[in-house]
């Protein structure tokens, strides 16, 4: 059955989120074209559409960094791939639409048991935790990771991997209600950050020994005091500066304690690293999903024309887990 012309597409007009018709786009060589069942809302998709995070060149201006769906079309390079292929695929944008293309190499089987919505939730924030938790950071069985922002998709796919991987989680969250859940889904520890101190909680649960690995995605006022957080030899990795980009840093304590700073933005990395990252996951991660062991967490689903109703619920911070637009 041949493909339409045109596709319902969501597009950013002066910040505001509109549906639009759009040509249907062409894969390229390395290129498959997934009609998309189900697409994942990020905080990207939002800093996007406020004017604070521009697209890579090259990549569709349409936002949606996560999608699921079916294979409609091959471009002249692609290996195993097959046409009506069910795939869920990291995307660097266009994933707002009834249509969109993904690289093939970044492209991974939807895990036996799950629907085209829990796939959806899966690249953006698996990708991430695994790129960055335990490939940048190197997080061992045994160690202590501490993740803020429990309750976010990447805090809650950071819980369950760390947790599968024999980690001890501590997490910081907002609520009791947060913590909780946190804590159901498989945290040692949940701290409420708008009722205690994290850093002196982070001594108490530690003996004050500190934490090996952070992944932190708050920044600015936060980076001095994850520095108190950390254990001799610990990593702080930063993904995100939702608190600010600027922060004083004390060169003492990561002289005399031996940190490790790094950090990572996935969305501009190239297809060759990124397939490194699939590769791993479906070697590693993509079983326990199948078995069911872990499970993305998904908090609630809009239809795709909803987009905006979507970036209001992710701008106000109450929802645990991840927000899914459908098609």
């Amino acid at each position: 059955m041949p493909l339409p012309d045109q596709m319902l597409a969501i597009e950013i007009d002066n910040g505001v989120l509109k549906p639009v018709q759009r040509a249907i786009p062409t894969p390229s060589a390395n290129q498959v074209l997934i009609k998309v069942a189900a697409a994942g809302v990020n905080r990207p998709d939002v800093m996007q559409r406020q004017g604070l995070y521009p697209p890579p060149p090259g990549a569709s201006d349409i936002p949606g960094l996560d999608v699921a769906g079916t294979i409609q079309a091959l471009g002249d390079n692609i290996g195993q791939l097959q046409i009506n292929d069910k795939v869920c695929a990291l995307v660097t944008g266009g994933g707002y639409a009834e249509y969109c293309l993904a690289s093939a190499a970044l492209c991974l089987p939807v895990p036996e048991g799950l629907s085209f919505t829990q796939a959806a939730a899966l690249p953006e924030a698996f990708f991430t935790v695994w790129s960055n938790v335990f490939d940048r950071a190197r997080l061992q069985p045994g160690e202590t990771l501490l993740v803020h922002g429990g309750t976010s998709g990447i805090g809650t796919t950071a819980i369950q991997l760390g947790q599968a991987f024999n980690a001890k989680i501590i997490v910081t969250a907002g609520s009791p209600e947060k913590c909780e859940f946190c804590l159901q889904l498989g945290a040692d520890a949940a701290i409420n950050y708008r009722e205690l101190d994290f850093v002196e909680e982070i001594k108490r649960l530690t003996s004050n020994t500190g934490v090996d690995v952070i992944l932190d995605m708050i920044g600015g006022d936060y980076f001095p005091r994850n520095l108190k957080c950390m254990a001799d030899d610990a990593r702080l990795v930063q993904i995100a500066i939702q608190n600010g980009a600027k922060a004083e840093l004390n060169l003492l304590p990561v002289m005399l304690k031996r940190l490790t700073i790094t950090g990572s933005t996935l969305r501009t990395r190239d297809d060759g690293f990124k397939a490194a990252i699939a590769k791993q996951l479906l070697e590693k991660v993509w079983p326990l999903l199948a078995s069911g062991s872990i499970k993305p967490v998904i908090h609630s689903t809009f239809a795709l024309t909803d987009a905006a109703k979507a970036h209001q619920l992710m701008e106000s911070s109450q929802h645990i887990g991840k927000i899914i637009l459908t098609v």
